[in-house]
């Protein structure tokens, strides 16, 4: 099963081998949902070119990747992880994250206006980029929202990581002893109460909502009507938007449906975000190599001494620094597609160290001691600089 999935073409109906789901193991599903995606083509002539200003970056990559043609955005692309970070930031209100897990999110359900509806379908584009060209952004999606990009049904058990109050406020409805609940000791009917542009009101669950007091018969379809309101009907739009441009940059349009059928959330969480886990030193410094430096040079050791010494974020920053990567894969630094390199630059002492993103290239020059090296590196891990894109 894993040979003829392996040896799948791009764009192929090879979906029928989801039938044999048990004989296939993650690696070979990812595999097959990647050959949903146009083939990845850095030497393209016609390169869609852009322009952004930095403190601008929403707002202009919007402009240049929502309203350009599918067709011209198969070239490598290498600031997605910024962009996911605005797009996905309290900043904007876009998406909200699950009070037990910070890195994963579903659409806000509060009404929005309906220019707005734009940036779901520009987030739907840049995310499909990011699948595509495997770029983690360490961004996961909340079994809300992947349920209805795989157009399945909603239930109570799935809002748990979205709402975990809402989730025990309905199973102690549930499981309340039936004649207290016939008492109406809670004093509900079928509506809720919803913010809309500044404003509370009040909204049926279902025609006469409001004189339908909620009693022991009818418990478990006020739960099912107010887990649909809120988590599908509030934020339906919202996710068509996402879902059609998503769409738009597979090899065939009918195929996402599928792709979050096959892939499964975890899945999806392993090619999204990334890897949870620190980032591993010794891994790291296992799969660097090095250029006019041998492994026991000073300016080495120095290096990975400071390296070792910094917390897991400023390690995250000087990885993207150097590599454009802030979140790994799943299998650490042998998932990247080449080694990372440090290579010994003629620039003066009061240089900082630059990159090639592109290339995993780190030019690093030979500072004449340790503290030296560490003030630069601690200069370069600051978020400003850390999150720059060096040279691509």
């Amino acid at each position: 099963m894993s040979y003829l999935i392996w040896h799948s073409k791009r764009g192929d109906d090879s979906l029928w081998l989801l039938k044999y789901e048990t004989a296939i193991d993650l690696e070979s599903r990812i595999h097959l949902m990647g050959t949903m995606f146009p083939e990845v083509k850095d030497d393209d002539i016609k390169l869609h070119k852009m322009l952004i200003d930095r403190s601008l970056l929403l707002k202009e990559s919007f402009e240049h990747i929502a309203l350009v043609e599918a067709r011209f955005l198969h070239n490598g692309l290498f600031w997605l992880l910024l962009v996911c970070q605005a797009l996905f930031s309290p900043e904007y209100s876009l998406f909200v994250e699950c009070p037990e897990n910070r890195r994963r999110f579903f659409p806000n359900p509060a009404q929005v206006k309906s220019q707005q509806l734009m940036f779901f379908a520009f987030c739907g584009r840049v995310i499909t980029l990011a699948l595509m060209h495997k770029v983690k952004v360490g961004i996961a999606f909340d079994r809300v929202l992947f349920l209805q990009l795989a157009e399945e049904k909603i239930s109570l058990e799935d809002i748990r990581c979205a709402d975990p109050i809402m989730y025990r406020s309905c199973k102690n409805i549930l499981e309340m002893d039936a004649d207290l609940v016939d008492s109406d000791v809670m004093g509900l009917t079928f509506v809720r109460e919803i913010e809309e542009f500044g404003s509370r009101k009040t909204v049926e669950l279902c025609p006469g909502g409001i004189n339908i007091v909620v009693s022991s018969k009818n418990r478990e379809q006020y739960v099912h009507l107010l887990i649909q309101h809120i988590f599908v009907k509030s934020i339906s739009a919202k996710v068509a938007y996402f879902a059609r441009s998503f769409r738009d940059i597979l090899c065939k349009r009918r195929l996402a449906k599928s792709f979050f059928q096959g892939m499964e959330l975890k899945g999806l969480d392993g090619v999204l975000r990334g890897s949870d886990e620190p980032i591993c030193f010794k891994d790291w410094r296992k799969h660097t190599i090095y250029e006019d430096y041998r492994e026991n040079d000073e300016q080495i050791c120095w290096f990975w001494k400071v390296v070792e010494g910094m917390s897991n974020e400023q390690q995250r920053d000087l990885l993207f620094f150097w590599t454009s990567v802030k979140y790994l894969p799943v299998n650490g630094f042998s998932g990247l597609s080449c080694p990372l390199t440090i290579y010994k630059t003629s620039c003066s002492h009061e240089h900082l160290p630059s990159s090639h993103t592109c290339f995993y290239r780190l030019s690093l020059p030979d500072y004449p001691s340790l503290a030296i090296t560490r003030q630069r590196l601690s200069f370069i891990c600051q978020t400003h600089v850390g999150c720059s894109f060096g040279f691509v």
